[in-house]
Protein backbone atom coordinates (compact mmCIF):
# COMPACT_ATOMS: atom_id res chain seq x y z
CA UNK A 1 0.00 0.00 0.00
CA UNK A 2 1.19 3.46 -0.65
CA UNK A 3 2.00 5.90 2.06
CA UNK A 4 1.94 9.53 2.08
CA UNK A 5 4.26 12.12 4.20
CA UNK A 6 3.52 14.38 6.65
CA UNK A 7 3.30 17.08 4.18
CA UNK A 8 0.21 15.56 1.79
CA UNK A 9 -2.33 17.84 3.23
CA UNK A 10 -0.98 20.72 1.88
CA UNK A 11 0.80 18.87 -1.06
CA UNK A 12 -2.53 17.07 -1.98
CA UNK A 13 -4.29 20.22 -1.73
CA UNK A 14 -1.83 22.24 -4.19
CA UNK A 15 -1.96 19.36 -6.86
CA UNK A 16 -3.80 20.31 -9.45
CA UNK A 17 -3.96 17.38 -12.09
CA UNK A 18 -3.36 15.08 -9.43
CA UNK A 19 -0.03 14.15 -11.19
CA UNK A 20 2.27 11.68 -8.69
CA UNK A 21 5.15 9.37 -8.50
CA UNK A 22 5.91 6.28 -6.67
CA UNK A 23 8.66 6.69 -4.41
CA UNK A 24 10.16 4.35 -1.96
CA UNK A 25 7.01 3.26 -0.74
CA UNK A 26 5.36 6.87 -0.87
CA UNK A 27 3.60 9.08 -3.57
CA UNK A 28 5.11 12.45 -4.21
CA UNK A 29 3.89 15.29 -6.62
CA UNK A 30 5.20 15.15 -10.21
CA UNK A 31 4.07 18.79 -10.35
CA UNK A 32 1.54 20.69 -8.87
CA UNK A 33 0.57 22.36 -11.82
CA UNK A 34 -0.95 21.23 -15.15
CA UNK A 35 2.60 21.51 -16.03
CA UNK A 36 6.43 21.66 -14.56
CA UNK A 37 7.22 24.94 -16.00
CA UNK A 38 7.13 27.15 -13.66
CA UNK A 39 8.41 25.12 -11.35
CA UNK A 40 11.25 24.22 -12.67
CA UNK A 41 11.97 28.23 -13.57
CA UNK A 42 11.17 28.91 -10.03
CA UNK A 43 14.34 26.55 -9.07
CA UNK A 44 16.65 28.75 -10.90
CA UNK A 45 15.04 32.38 -10.53
CA UNK A 46 13.58 32.44 -6.88
CA UNK A 47 12.76 29.44 -5.06
CA UNK A 48 11.22 26.18 -5.27
CA UNK A 49 9.75 23.68 -2.03
CA UNK A 50 10.05 19.86 -2.58
CA UNK A 51 9.03 17.07 -0.66
CA UNK A 52 12.09 14.78 -0.34
CA UNK A 53 10.88 12.65 2.41
CA UNK A 54 10.84 9.07 1.12
CA UNK A 55 14.71 9.35 1.39
CA UNK A 56 15.75 6.73 3.30
CA UNK A 57 17.38 7.89 6.62
CA UNK A 58 19.66 6.07 9.12
CA UNK A 59 21.32 7.62 12.68
CA UNK A 60 24.64 5.38 13.14
CA UNK A 61 25.86 6.01 17.05
CA UNK A 62 28.00 4.05 19.04
CA UNK A 63 32.06 4.40 20.04
CA UNK A 64 32.79 2.60 16.49
CA UNK A 65 30.04 4.59 14.16
CA UNK A 66 33.10 5.88 12.01
CA UNK A 67 34.82 2.53 11.54
CA UNK A 68 31.78 1.17 10.40
CA UNK A 69 31.32 3.97 8.26
CA UNK A 70 34.64 3.39 6.83
CA UNK A 71 34.01 -0.19 5.68
CA UNK A 72 31.16 0.77 4.26
CA UNK A 73 31.66 4.25 2.40
CA UNK A 74 34.28 5.04 -0.54
CA UNK A 75 34.99 8.00 1.44
CA UNK A 76 37.46 8.82 4.31
CA UNK A 77 35.02 9.66 7.27
CA UNK A 78 38.36 9.85 9.77
CA UNK A 79 38.24 13.44 8.10
CA UNK A 80 35.12 14.78 8.80
CA UNK A 81 34.22 17.57 11.39
CA UNK A 82 31.22 17.78 13.32
CA UNK A 83 28.39 19.33 11.07
CA UNK A 84 30.29 18.36 7.66
CA UNK A 85 28.46 16.53 5.17
CA UNK A 86 29.89 13.89 2.60
CA UNK A 87 28.35 12.94 -0.90
CA UNK A 88 29.29 9.17 -1.55
CA UNK A 89 28.60 6.11 -2.89
CA UNK A 90 29.43 2.43 -1.18
CA UNK A 91 30.00 -0.51 -3.03
CA UNK A 92 29.89 -4.41 -3.27
CA UNK A 93 33.44 -6.21 -2.67
CA UNK A 94 33.49 -6.59 -6.71
CA UNK A 95 33.51 -2.54 -6.39
CA UNK A 96 30.45 -2.39 -7.89
CA UNK A 97 28.12 0.54 -6.83
CA UNK A 98 25.11 -0.60 -4.70
CA UNK A 99 23.66 3.08 -3.77
CA UNK A 100 24.76 7.14 -3.30
CA UNK A 101 23.64 9.29 -0.80
CA UNK A 102 25.19 11.39 2.02
CA UNK A 103 26.74 10.74 4.95
CA UNK A 104 26.42 13.64 8.07
CA UNK A 105 28.16 13.92 11.25
CA UNK A 106 26.19 15.32 13.77
CA UNK A 107 27.90 14.96 16.78
CA UNK A 108 31.14 12.98 18.17
CA UNK A 109 29.73 9.25 17.96
CA UNK A 110 26.42 10.37 15.83
CA UNK A 111 25.77 10.14 11.99
CA UNK A 112 23.22 10.38 10.02
CA UNK A 113 23.03 8.49 6.35
CA UNK A 114 20.24 9.22 3.87
CA UNK A 115 20.20 6.93 0.79
CA UNK A 116 17.64 6.03 -2.64
CA UNK A 117 17.16 2.58 -1.49
CA UNK A 118 16.57 0.53 1.99
CA UNK A 119 20.10 -0.20 3.16
CA UNK A 120 19.48 -1.24 7.23
CA UNK A 121 20.43 -4.87 6.21
CA UNK A 122 23.91 -3.95 4.52
CA UNK A 123 24.43 -1.84 7.29
CA UNK A 124 23.92 -4.21 9.49
CA UNK A 125 26.24 -7.03 7.81
CA UNK A 126 29.07 -4.89 8.21
CA UNK A 127 29.13 -4.77 12.23
CA UNK A 128 31.07 -7.53 12.85
CA UNK A 129 32.88 -6.77 16.09
CA UNK A 130 32.37 -3.04 16.39
CA UNK A 131 30.27 -1.37 19.25
CA UNK A 132 27.69 0.56 16.97
CA UNK A 133 23.59 0.88 16.67
CA UNK A 134 22.40 1.90 13.64
CA UNK A 135 18.24 3.23 14.11
CA UNK A 136 16.41 3.48 10.71
CA UNK A 137 15.09 6.70 11.40
CA UNK A 138 13.11 7.12 7.87
CA UNK A 139 9.18 7.51 9.35
CA UNK A 140 10.97 9.97 12.21
CA UNK A 141 12.26 12.85 10.09
CA UNK A 142 10.27 14.56 7.27
CA UNK A 143 12.63 16.60 5.00
CA UNK A 144 11.94 19.30 2.25
CA UNK A 145 14.42 20.72 -0.24
CA UNK A 146 14.26 24.39 -0.64
CA UNK A 147 16.38 25.46 -3.84
CA UNK A 148 16.67 28.27 -5.81
CA UNK A 149 18.76 32.06 -5.66
CA UNK A 150 16.46 33.31 -3.19
CA UNK A 151 16.54 30.11 -0.69
CA UNK A 152 18.72 31.58 1.80
CA UNK A 153 16.84 34.94 2.59
CA UNK A 154 13.43 32.82 2.53
CA UNK A 155 15.58 30.57 5.48
CA UNK A 156 17.00 33.27 7.00
CA UNK A 157 13.75 34.97 7.63
CA UNK A 158 11.77 31.87 8.77
CA UNK A 159 14.67 30.40 10.98
CA UNK A 160 15.16 34.42 12.10
CA UNK A 161 19.02 33.42 11.45
CA UNK A 162 21.63 34.56 9.38
CA UNK A 163 23.30 31.92 7.24
CA UNK A 164 25.93 33.29 5.59
CA UNK A 165 28.38 30.97 7.23
CA UNK A 166 26.99 27.81 6.70
CA UNK A 167 29.14 26.60 3.84
CA UNK A 168 28.45 24.25 0.99
CA UNK A 169 27.86 20.93 2.58
CA UNK A 170 27.86 21.77 6.49
CA UNK A 171 25.25 21.47 8.77
CA UNK A 172 23.57 23.71 11.68
CA UNK A 173 20.57 23.15 13.66
CA UNK A 174 18.03 26.21 14.00
CA UNK A 175 14.34 26.39 14.67
CA UNK A 176 11.14 27.90 12.45
CA UNK A 177 8.35 29.28 14.90
CA UNK A 178 9.69 26.91 17.65
CA UNK A 179 9.93 23.88 15.72
CA UNK A 180 13.51 22.71 15.99
CA UNK A 181 15.16 20.99 13.11
CA UNK A 182 18.56 20.30 11.52
CA UNK A 183 19.27 22.12 8.13
CA UNK A 184 22.04 21.20 5.44
CA UNK A 185 23.16 23.27 2.97
CA UNK A 186 22.96 20.24 0.40
CA UNK A 187 20.63 19.45 -2.26
CA UNK A 188 19.62 18.12 -6.01
CA UNK A 189 19.37 20.71 -8.38
CA UNK A 190 23.07 22.13 -8.75
CA UNK A 191 21.79 25.45 -7.29
CA UNK A 192 21.79 27.28 -4.08
CA UNK A 193 19.85 24.98 -1.62
CA UNK A 194 18.91 23.37 1.96
CA UNK A 195 17.55 20.34 3.01
CA UNK A 196 15.90 20.87 6.32
CA UNK A 197 15.24 17.39 8.58
CA UNK A 198 12.07 17.84 10.51
CA UNK A 199 9.84 16.17 13.08
CA UNK A 200 7.15 14.59 11.08
CA UNK A 201 4.39 15.54 13.54
CA UNK A 202 5.15 19.24 13.22
CA UNK A 203 6.26 19.37 9.28
CA UNK A 204 3.02 21.39 8.18
CA UNK A 205 4.05 24.08 10.36
CA UNK A 206 7.29 24.43 8.50
CA UNK A 207 5.63 24.27 5.59
CA UNK A 208 3.50 26.37 6.25
CA UNK A 209 5.95 29.37 7.51
CA UNK A 210 8.55 28.66 4.49
CA UNK A 211 5.22 29.32 1.65
CA UNK A 212 4.17 32.58 3.82
CA UNK A 213 8.02 33.79 3.89
CA UNK A 214 8.97 32.63 0.70
CA UNK A 215 5.62 34.72 -1.09
CA UNK A 216 7.49 38.06 -1.44
CA UNK A 217 10.23 36.23 -3.26
CA UNK A 218 8.19 33.81 -5.77
CA UNK A 219 8.78 30.36 -3.83
CA UNK A 220 6.88 27.95 -5.40
CA UNK A 221 5.85 24.12 -4.30
CA UNK A 222 7.59 21.75 -7.36
CA UNK A 223 7.66 18.15 -7.52
CA UNK A 224 9.73 15.97 -9.68
CA UNK A 225 9.40 16.34 -13.01
CA UNK A 226 10.94 19.75 -12.63
CA UNK A 227 13.67 18.47 -10.61
CA UNK A 228 14.86 16.10 -13.07
CA UNK A 229 15.20 18.62 -15.34
CA UNK A 230 17.33 20.88 -13.19
CA UNK A 231 19.73 17.67 -11.97
CA UNK A 232 20.47 16.85 -15.64
CA UNK A 233 21.76 20.51 -15.90
CA UNK A 234 23.74 19.69 -12.53
CA UNK A 235 24.83 16.47 -13.70
CA UNK A 236 23.88 14.91 -10.85
CA UNK A 237 23.06 10.84 -11.88
CA UNK A 238 20.22 8.76 -10.36
CA UNK A 239 19.70 5.66 -9.13
CA UNK A 240 17.49 2.74 -11.60
CA UNK A 241 17.81 5.57 -14.44
CA UNK A 242 21.65 6.60 -14.81
CA UNK A 243 23.44 3.14 -13.34
CA UNK A 244 21.89 -0.31 -11.63
CA UNK A 245 22.62 -1.30 -8.35
CA UNK A 246 24.49 -4.12 -8.48
CA UNK A 247 22.04 -5.43 -6.08
CA UNK A 248 19.52 -5.54 -8.77
CA UNK A 249 22.00 -5.84 -11.48
CA UNK A 250 20.78 -9.34 -13.50
CA UNK A 251 24.15 -9.72 -15.16
CA UNK A 252 27.87 -8.04 -14.83
CA UNK A 253 27.55 -5.53 -17.88
CA UNK A 254 24.60 -3.82 -15.92
CA UNK A 255 27.05 -2.54 -12.61
CA UNK A 256 29.06 0.25 -12.33
CA UNK A 257 31.99 1.22 -10.63
CA UNK A 258 32.80 4.69 -8.91
CA UNK A 259 35.24 5.09 -11.76
CA UNK A 260 32.95 4.03 -14.07
CA UNK A 261 30.28 6.92 -13.26
CA UNK A 262 32.98 9.64 -12.69
CA UNK A 263 33.05 9.53 -9.07
CA UNK A 264 36.75 8.31 -8.79
CA UNK A 265 36.91 12.16 -6.62
CA UNK A 266 34.66 9.88 -4.15
CA UNK A 267 37.25 7.34 -3.77
CA UNK A 268 39.83 7.31 -0.88
CA UNK A 269 42.13 4.31 -1.87
CA UNK A 270 44.61 5.49 0.83
CA UNK A 271 42.02 4.58 3.64
CA UNK A 272 43.41 0.87 4.61
CA UNK A 273 39.78 -0.70 3.83
CA UNK A 274 36.48 -0.17 2.73
CA UNK A 275 33.95 -2.61 0.40
CA UNK A 276 35.56 -3.22 -3.18
CA UNK A 277 38.76 -1.27 -1.77
CA UNK A 278 40.64 -4.27 -3.48
CA UNK A 279 39.13 -4.38 -7.05
CA UNK A 280 38.90 -0.80 -7.13
CA UNK A 281 42.62 -0.32 -6.77
CA UNK A 282 42.94 -2.81 -9.80
CA UNK A 283 40.34 -0.73 -11.43
CA UNK A 284 42.44 2.26 -11.40
CA UNK A 285 45.90 0.82 -12.45
CA UNK A 286 44.32 0.10 -15.92
CA UNK A 287 42.00 2.26 -16.23
CA UNK A 288 38.17 2.61 -15.65
CA UNK A 289 36.25 1.13 -19.13
CA UNK A 290 33.63 3.32 -19.34
CA UNK A 291 33.05 7.21 -18.06
CA UNK A 292 30.12 8.86 -17.27
CA UNK A 293 29.63 12.20 -19.04
CA UNK A 294 27.53 14.74 -20.83
CA UNK A 295 26.11 14.84 -24.33
CA UNK A 296 25.16 18.22 -26.09
CA UNK A 297 23.06 18.05 -28.97
CA UNK A 298 24.16 19.61 -32.25
CA UNK A 299 20.90 22.24 -32.82
CA UNK A 300 22.02 22.66 -36.58
CA UNK A 301 21.99 18.84 -37.27
CA UNK A 302 18.85 18.46 -35.24
CA UNK A 303 17.12 20.86 -36.90
CA UNK A 304 18.31 19.28 -40.56
CA UNK A 305 17.48 15.42 -39.60
CA UNK A 306 13.78 16.77 -38.76
CA UNK A 307 13.88 19.07 -41.96
CA UNK A 308 14.50 16.57 -44.28
CA UNK A 309 10.99 15.23 -43.38
CA UNK A 310 8.91 18.50 -43.40
CA UNK A 311 9.02 18.83 -39.83
CA UNK A 312 10.53 21.18 -37.23
CA UNK A 313 12.34 19.71 -34.43
CA UNK A 314 10.56 17.52 -31.74
CA UNK A 315 11.96 18.41 -28.25
CA UNK A 316 11.13 16.16 -24.91
CA UNK A 317 8.45 18.28 -22.93
CA UNK A 318 9.82 16.21 -19.83
CA UNK A 319 13.25 14.18 -18.97
CA UNK A 320 13.78 11.28 -20.97
CA UNK A 321 14.57 7.91 -18.64
CA UNK A 322 15.48 6.13 -21.48
CA UNK A 323 18.58 4.77 -22.77
CA UNK A 324 19.53 6.22 -26.42
CA UNK A 325 22.37 4.64 -28.35
CA UNK A 326 24.88 6.98 -29.30
CA UNK A 327 27.70 6.04 -31.90
CA UNK A 328 31.34 7.01 -33.29
CA UNK A 329 30.72 9.87 -35.75
CA UNK A 330 33.41 8.27 -37.99
CA UNK A 331 33.35 4.33 -38.06
CA UNK A 332 29.15 4.40 -36.94
CA UNK A 333 29.98 2.17 -34.30
CA UNK A 334 27.68 2.35 -30.98
CA UNK A 335 30.80 3.62 -28.29
CA UNK A 336 27.83 3.82 -25.07
CA UNK A 337 24.45 5.31 -24.66
CA UNK A 338 22.90 8.39 -22.78
CA UNK A 339 20.77 7.12 -19.93
CA UNK A 340 19.27 10.62 -18.83
CA UNK A 341 18.15 13.28 -21.49
CA UNK A 342 16.67 16.35 -22.04
CA UNK A 343 15.68 20.06 -23.47
CA UNK A 344 17.29 22.73 -20.96
CA UNK A 345 14.79 25.48 -20.46
CA UNK A 346 17.40 27.69 -19.26
CA UNK A 347 20.52 26.46 -21.19
CA UNK A 348 18.67 26.58 -24.66
CA UNK A 349 20.47 22.93 -25.13
CA UNK A 350 19.29 19.28 -25.64
CA UNK A 351 21.44 17.87 -23.35
CA UNK A 352 22.54 14.29 -22.14
CA UNK A 353 23.72 12.45 -19.39
CA UNK A 354 25.71 9.58 -21.24
CA UNK A 355 28.11 6.29 -20.50
CA UNK A 356 30.77 6.56 -23.08
CA UNK A 357 33.70 4.02 -23.52
CA UNK A 358 36.35 5.66 -21.87
CA UNK A 359 38.35 6.42 -25.15
CA UNK A 360 35.07 8.60 -26.24
CA UNK A 361 34.40 10.71 -23.64
CA UNK A 362 37.49 13.64 -24.03
CA UNK A 363 35.32 16.94 -24.33
CA UNK A 364 34.48 17.88 -27.44
CA UNK A 365 34.68 14.30 -28.70
CA UNK A 366 32.12 14.06 -32.37
CA UNK A 367 29.49 11.52 -31.61
CA UNK A 368 26.30 11.20 -33.12
CA UNK A 369 22.92 10.63 -31.10
CA UNK A 370 20.05 8.42 -32.08
CA UNK A 371 16.83 10.08 -32.52
CA UNK A 372 13.57 8.80 -33.73
CA UNK A 373 12.08 11.21 -36.87
CA UNK A 374 8.47 9.68 -37.64
CA UNK A 375 9.45 6.17 -36.70
CA UNK A 376 12.27 6.71 -38.53
CA UNK A 377 15.47 5.94 -36.74
CA UNK A 378 18.07 8.50 -37.76
CA UNK A 379 21.14 9.67 -36.02
CA UNK A 380 22.22 13.65 -35.37
CA UNK A 381 25.27 15.18 -34.33
CA UNK A 382 26.42 15.30 -30.74
CA UNK A 383 29.64 16.59 -28.95
CA UNK A 384 30.75 15.20 -25.66
CA UNK A 385 30.21 18.15 -22.60
CA UNK A 386 32.21 18.10 -19.33
CA UNK A 387 30.02 17.83 -16.58
CA UNK A 388 27.83 19.53 -14.97
CA UNK A 389 26.34 21.48 -17.97
CA UNK A 390 25.05 24.42 -15.39
CA UNK A 391 27.09 25.26 -12.23
CA UNK A 392 26.33 28.83 -10.99
CA UNK A 393 28.75 30.61 -8.52
CA UNK A 394 25.78 31.18 -5.79
CA UNK A 395 25.85 27.29 -5.16
CA UNK A 396 29.16 27.42 -3.24
CA UNK A 397 29.09 31.40 -2.75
Amino acid sequence: MLRTTAFHPRTSALCEGQNWRRWAGYVVASSYELTHEREYHAIRNSAALLDVTPLFKYHLGGADAARLLDRVITRDVEKVAIGQVLYTTWCDGEGKVLDDGTVTRLDEERWRMTSADPNYRWLGLSTRGLSVTIDDVSDRIAALALQGPSARVILEQATQQSLTSLRFFRQTTATIRGVPLEITRTGYTGDLGYELWIPPERALEVWDALIEEGMPYGIVPAGLLALDIARIEAGLLLLDVDYTSARRAMIEGQTSTPHELSLGWSVALGKEFFNGHRAIRDEVARGPAWTFTGLEVDWPSLERTFAESGLAPRLPGVAVRASIPIYDANTHRQVGYASSSCWSPLLKRYLALAHLETRYATTDTPLQLEVTVEHQRRRVKARVHRLPFFDPERKRA
